[in-house]
């Protein structure tokens, strides 16, 4: 890009959003969460968390510079809810970031909320719960802003070409049943349940119909739990234009990888014949489960239809899962590096267990406990001491940031698993990301010279195993901002980390609606104070929400990892007299766990049954007849 050219696009970027926001609309949702029934991949019927009577839930789509607002009515009965909107930075409206006791308080049964905020990115993100790990049990679906002055549409693409595609794995079983076995001296090692299924649009053989000679642009989301997903479209090449937002140069892949939360979006130009269609598959990242069940299809197929009444090929085999890099992507604006930080924060991951006997998950020590006050309550309501970290309590883990400040975080994978480090409010630089093994940053040796100058930008980046990633962002956005693991059980093991973001000037400028206040007062929930609620002294947090204590001093690493066998010898011993006493009068057989790669290559194809027919208004989609009913509770 010449010079002249680089300095004339964010000029460019400049007026056609204001000529967006002068024809800005407001667009309204009215949302009723409830229960419906579904049975997506045809195997099992589940209660599941449904919009209007309806699941999948309808998508969120609007214009760059529209106002959004979303009226929420809680009819689930026995939980409260929230939604959070993956990836709006939400400027000006930190209260609509959706977390409970973070920026609100969770919605109770029965009670009414309402999100209003202004977009002002285009691009591709989602909506899904932020309480109490409940967004696995369906409450998750796009989130499209359409930008008219996108530089590849027409170019590259018409509009009425872009199709939404969600990707994820799914369980069985609601996470009221998993959380506390997950969480529990049972499983001692942290081991995550194994989802029984991979979606394509909520749904299994998912059949596109496409055009010959024509360009798409897929809107790949993946609202999953848990699994990262490979994915490829035989037959077709890939061309990368953005990811979880941001628009990059044009980029050739012929597999990507999207871990839980991320997004791309990517052009797929069909053939010019009809002759064929094409398998699309995804293959849940099974590097990330303990077991592999042997029924397990950690494969989901669908397929771009040229012609309806030619047959539907089984995906080919695929020898090897090699992903196109991310980090090698350029943004289209070329924003150069962010020099010089002002403040780092380092944070290492671990995975340990507590007195409890529970295994946690922690940054530099610290399990995160929501406080008594949502955080962003106690910012507005400390005056001089909302700069001071301690009114936010001991395991919110909060660092506050000054307007205007760089930001490094470095962080540290000292545990043996990938996970995907989302942040709230803002895109980061992707400054670097090590290899796995790599150990950590400060030693190994890497400078600001092996930084890249324009590097890639997104709000969720993949940490290997033990390895280490650096990110950097500008504290532009005054508010309270998460950074955590976006695997939603290691959320509520405790991974996560909170930005306090000049609190002092969202003092000046931010008032709670009613709504707001409405809603702690449902639950019972103090709107004033530091962590423990306490409003006569925010410097002492007695009574402050606490994880159980640490476990005795003495415990060494193989004294942990004794207790952890110990604790599984005893579970084992337990299932075995209960089968022995339960078993007819024969040689019983043996137990043998199966274990095996999880790579396509070694034979497993997809298949499945079959669910409804998705929803959103972009995605024209047709599901092989059969299963997946969803119907109302």
């Amino acid at each position: 890009m010449s010079s002249l050219l680089r300095h004339l696009v964010p000029i460019l970027a400049s007026a056609s959003t204001f000529l967006s926001l002068s024809s800005a609309a407001t667009v309204t949702y009215d949302f009723k969460i409830g229960w419906v029934t579904s049975n997506p991949d045809g195997a099992f019927e589940r209660p599941t968390i449904g919009i209007n009577g309806q699941w999948p839930i309808p998508p969120i789509v609007a214009n760059i510079g529209d106002n959004i607002v979303i009226n929420v009515l809680n009819q689930l009965g026995n939980q409260s809810t929230s939604l959070h909107f993956h990836g709006l930075f939400m400027n000006g409206t930190t209260h609509m970031d959706g977390p409970s006791q973070v920026s609100q308080c969770p919605i109770t049964p029965g009670s009414s909320f309402t999100y209003n905020f202004t977009i002002n990115q285009p691009g591709t993100y989602w909506y899904h719960s932020h309480t109490n790990g409940q967004y696995p049990d369906g409450l998750r679906g796009p989130l499209i802003v359409h930008d008219p002055e996108s530089p590849f549409l027409d170019t590259y693409y018409k509009q009425e070409n872009e199709r939404i595609l969600t990707v994820s794995d799914w369980y069985h079983d609601q996470i009221t049943d998993l959380l506390p076995g997950f969480i529990s001296k049972g499983n001692p090692t942290g081991a995550e349940p194994v989802p029984q299924a991979a979606l394509f649009n909520d749904t299994q053989n998912l059949k596109v119909p496409v055009q010959p000679g024509t360009t798409y642009l897929f809107r790949v989301i993946n609202v999953g739990a848990f699994a990262g997903q490979y994915i490829w479209f035989e037959g077709h090449n890939m061309t990368i234009v953005e990811v979880d937002g941001v628009y990059h140069q044009p980029a050739e892949a012929d597999m990507i990888y999207l871990s839980a939360a991320q997004r791309c979006s990517f052009l797929v130009t069909t053939k010019n014949e009809t002759t064929a269609n094409y398998a699309f598959v995804a293959s849940m990242d099974t590097t990330l489960f303990d077991t592999l069940p042997k029924d397990l299809n950690y494969n989901v197929t669908g397929w771009l239809v040229y012609d309806d009444a030619k047959p539907l090929p089984e995906p080919a085999f695929v020898d090897e899962l090699d992903n196109f890099d991310d980090m090698t992507l350029v943004p289209y604006d070329n924003q150069t590096l962010l020099v010089k930080p002002d403040k780092e924060v380092q944070l290492d991951v671990i995975m340990d267990n507590l007195g409890d006997g529970a295994n946690y998950a922690f940054f530099n020590n610290i399990t995160y406990k929501s406080p008594k006050v949502p955080t962003l309550y106690t910012a507005l309501s400390a005056g001089e001491l909302a700069t001071n970290p301690t009114v936010y309590g001991s395991f919110t883990h909060s660092f506050v940031l000054e307007k205007g400040e760089i930001v490094q975080i470095v962080v540290n994978n000292l545990d043996t698993g990938r996970h995907p480090f989302h942040l709230h409010g803002h895109h980061f630089q992707a400054v670097y990301r090590s290899k796995e093994d790599a150990g950590t940053f400060e030693d190994s040796g890497v400078t600001e010279a092996d930084f890249p100058a324009t590097p890639m930008r997104r709000d969720t980046l993949v940490l290997f195993p033990t390895g280490y990633i650096v990110l950097r962002f500008r504290a532009d956005n005054p508010g309270v901002w998460l950074f955590h693991c976006h695997i939603e059980w290691h959320v509520a093991s405790g991974l996560i980390a909170t930005f306090v973001e000049a609190p002092l000037e969202l003092q000046k400028t931010l008032t709670l609606p009613k709504d707001h206040l409405d809603a702690c007062a449902a639950d019972n929930i103090p709107t004033t104070g530091n962590a423990a609620a306490n409003t006569a002294d925010f410097l002492d947090l007695t009574g402050e929400p606490r994880p159980p204590n640490p476990l005795p001093d003495g415990f060494t690493t193989r004294g942990k990892v004794a207790l952890a066998f110990s604790c599984l010898s005893g579970i084992l011993g337990v299932i075995v007299v209960v089968l022995y006493g339960l078993a007819p009068d024969v040689a019983a057989p043996g137990w043998t766990e199966h274990r095996t790669q999880g790579v396509v290559g070694e034979g497993v194809r997809s298949s499945g049954g079959t669910g409804a027919e998705p929803e959103p208004e972009l995605v024209t989609v047709t599901a092989v007849s059969g299963g997946g009913n969803t119907k109302a509770s």
